[in-house]
């Protein structure tokens, strides 16, 4: 019996028995150990930035990557990129981008005695969401942008998010498309982010550099999904669809004993501490990245 048939009786076998996705954790079917995710594609069929989501999420795009931008996101946004190009220093590009965002959007501060405050959604509010818990609704608008954006499906938000339909994509769904934080045109400032977020690596913050080691710290290497073992020390593991990394070791090792050691390619960083002014993500030095299938290297703390 082929690798793909022995998949496949695995696979209804454990349907049989009720165990599907209901009985995975983080992917792994607990009666066999076959990978539940490996049956759902890596992504849409469509996405925004005009590469196919397959090679957008595999290792050959991380190994060799494609410039990414989001269709219309600079078009429609000419001022900012102007007051960018005026600007003399770091201070002055996210001082410039602030008082951009706060026109475009409304959501400065509200002066004083002025109206009826109501309440808008904004970029800097789903980052602090994310902070505290990335599978809040928060996280879950981010990672429906992702999708929205970049055809990437999620793997995990609260749990396992398996085959379509079930329990726990419907949880995701409704909290993705929440009016509390989806609103106020929120895919289109995230855009604004991302694609700000690449200007500023390209001009100011990485000029020439098209990839940087990050670090994740994790508890359990076995219970994500590793797509393949290269040795005893790497394997191709399939990232959530937005994920945070450190660019500083030290910080990934509070957060498990296994550490992760990635080579990113530029072009997947959503945000970076330091891209905002403030204090937004800023304390561990994280980043934000594009997930898909990535080859790590593990260590341990």
């Amino acid at each position: 019996m082929g690798v793909a048939s022995k998949r496949q009786s695995s696979l209804a076998s454990c349907e049989a028995a009720n165990v599907g996705v209901r009985g995975t954790r983080n992917g792994y079917c607990s009666a066999c150990r076959m990978d539940a995710i490996d049956t759902v594609a890596v992504g849409h069929s469509t996405n925004l930035v005009g590469i196919p989501t397959g090679l957008l999420g595999s290792i050959a795009f991380n190994e060799h990557p494609l410039p990414l931008h989001i269709s219309g996101a600079r078009d429609t946004s000419p001022a900012l990129w102007s007051m960018l190009d005026d600007s003399t220093c770091i201070e002055g590009c996210l001082e410039a981008f602030r008082l951009y965002m706060e026109a475009a959007f409304d959501i400065g501060p509200t002066p004083n005695g002025q109206g009826v405050h109501r309440y808008r959604s904004h970029y800097r509010l789903l980052l602090q969401g994310w902070g505290f818990d990335s599978n809040s609704p928060q996280g879950a608008v981010l990672k429906g942008w992702v999708e929205s954006r970049f055809g990437l499906i999620p793997t995990f938000h609260k749990q396992t998010l398996g085959r379509y339909p079930s329990a726990a994509w419907m949880g995701y769904l409704q909290e993705k498309m929440s009016g509390r934080y989806h609103n106020n045109a929120i895919h289109l400032q995230l855009d604004m982010l991302y694609e700000f977020c690449q200007w500023m690596l390209a001009r100011r913050i990485a000029p020439g550099e098209s990839h940087m080691t990050l670090y994740r710290g994790v508890n359990d290497f076995e219970e994500h999904h590793i797509v393949s073992r290269i040795s005893k020390r790497e394997a191709v593991v399939r990232q959530n669809n937005l994920v945070s990394f450190s660019a500083r070791r030290e910080v990934a090792e509070q957060f498990g004993d296994v550490i992760l050691e990635v080579r990113v390619p530029l072009v997947k960083v959503v945000f970076f501490a330091g891209l905002l002014s403030g204090s937004v993500l800023s304390s561990e030095g994280e980043y934000l990245v594009l997930g898909g299938d990535y080859q790590v290297r593990m260590s341990y703390y």
